[in-house]
């Protein structure tokens, strides 16, 4: 059986809607979501700070005091300052997206969203006064 040599396979084009590179700009919703993601840089950084600190910390004394000036030098603090900004945007919204994605049933009702966003923020506030007693106040 031979094929048919005037044969060739259609490939349609498909259409593809074009959108300019800043479409996010265009409502505050988009602008707060794309934000949102953004900051998860300065979470992955402070990762990575956490991670060098105890690298560092495991060089010697004289690593660590290197590193403490390094940290205190105004450009840094400066720049320390914008990612605790960019942190605390990053946990207030994560925190205000947490009752649409979890949903919790207490005896077959639904709990309300503010009782999820309350439980959320009183946790993060319990944990955020353990973590600042065991660094100050032990």
């Amino acid at each position: 059986m031979s094929t048919n040599p005037k044969y060739e396979l259609y490939h349609p084009k498909w259409y593809r809607r074009q959108y300019p590179i800043f479409w996010w700009l265009q409502r505050p919703a988009y602008v707060k979501f794309i934000t949102r993601e953004l900051t998860s840089l300065a979470v992955g950084y402070t990762a990575v700070l956490l991670i060098l600190q105890v690298w560092v910390l495991s060089r010697g004394d004289q690593a660590y005091e290197r590193f403490l000036n390094f940290l205190q030098a105004p450009a840094v603090l400066v720049f320390h300052g914008l990612a605790l900004l960019f942190l605390l945007f990053h946990s207030v919204t994560w925190l205000l997206a947490a009752p649409k994605a979890l949903v919790l049933r207490v005896g077959g009702k639904r709990l309300p969203d503010v009782a999820v966003l309350v439980g959320h923020y009183v946790a993060w506030l319990f944990t955020t006064a353990l973590v600042f007693w065991l660094l100050v106040g032990s």
